[in-house]
């Protein structure tokens, strides 16, 4: 499902257009995004929860070449699944 199904979707299941739908999907992104961004948890209860990952550096290696080369350290952006949405998914 890409981004202009989920507006249909939505769309129709809550009864609103899908200008309505895509602007309450744009909302709620960016809502989450910058929630994550200020190292906020985001919980939908029963849906799941986003938050922030950390991976350390670390060394790895060139593919092509073989040399080895320093990762920064980097922050990810992570999804745990809550108890009724893997109830539905199984």
């Amino acid at each position: 499902m890409n981004k202009s199904e989920l507006i249909d979707q939505i769309a129709k299941s809550a009864g609103i257009s899908k200008a309505a739908a895509g602007r309450s999907l744009d909302a709620t992104t960016e809502a989450i995004t910058k929630a994550l961004k200020n190292g906020n948890i985001v919980t939908l209860i029963g849906f799941g929860s986003f938050y922030v990952g950390k991976r350390e550096a670390r060394n790895g290696r060139n593919p092509r070449t073989g040399a080895t080369i320093k990762i920064k350290a980097a922050n990810s952006p992570k999804f745990r699944a809550g108890k009724a949405l893997k109830d539905a998914v199984n």
